[in-house]
């Protein structure tokens, strides 16, 4: 399994080095990503690629916006599997466990 990778010092300057607005991006991060990990196991349980593809997309760009480099690299990987219909082939384990550890991140 990929790692979180959070790199700390882009996120801050994300952040505009504000540790609360980091927590609160941080938070909306998990926030979302939770909610878009609903949407990626309804579209594997649907056959609906797109859905799949779009729900991982934004996952994919959220984490990059705070340099969770392991949650977009899983998020992209599924990504390009359900851009090319590749439903079969995704395993979700990866993103469900990294969107866990999301919750354990320290600003």
């Amino acid at each position: 399994m990929s790692d979180l990778e959070w790199n700390r010092t882009f996120a801050n300057e994300q952040a505009g080095e504000d540790p609360e607005l980091l927590a609160e991006l941080l938070g909306l991060l998990s926030d979302s990503s939770k909610s878009d990990l609903q949407k990626i196991k309804n579209g594997l349980a649907a056959g609906d690629a797109e859905a799949v593809a779009d729900a991982a997309h934004s996952i994919k760009g959220a984490s990059a916006s705070l340099g969770v480099e392991g949650l977009r690299v899983v998020a992209h990987d599924i990504e390009k599997k359900g851009r090319a219909g590749q439903l079969g082939a995704i395993d979700i384990t990866d993103i469900c466990e990294l969107v866990e550890k999301l919750e354990t991140l320290k600003v």
